[in-house]
């Protein structure tokens, strides 16, 4: 049985960072300097962009609007808590309503 932890781990936050790398590379940002904006290693990025990695989920729009707009972020040198913003955006993909505690959601499967 695959726990909600290692959908996260291996099918969510994959597919966030490559829409990510995805939207810095479509803004003019290298895939080497996507790479140190997020941290990453640039074969990763490479990954992304080729399909081998984080293609598994399709986000809704809501969703690919946070992404496109941490992507603008980064690329305009802002300070992002890229920890922050990512789970933010996992968060929003899953539906979780943190307040009132329900935080798994059948939007990503887990």
């Amino acid at each position: 049985m695959e726990s909600p932890c290692q959908k996260i781990v291996w099918d969510v936050l994959p597919a966030i960072r490559a829409a990510i790398a995805v939207e810095l590379v479509k803004c003019g940002v290298s895939q080497v300097e996507a790479a140190r904006m997020l941290e990453i290693a640039p074969s990763a990025v490479s990954q992304y962009l080729s399909g081998k990695r984080g293609y598994r989920i399709e986000f809704e729009d809501d969703v690919k609007k946070s992404i496109a707009t941490l992507a603008q972020d980064l690329k305009d040198g802002k300070k992002v808590n890229l920890v922050k913003r990512t789970c933010d955006i996992c968060h929003q993909l899953r539906g979780d309503d943190v307040e009132s505690g329900e935080i798994f959601s059948e939007r990503c499967g887990v």
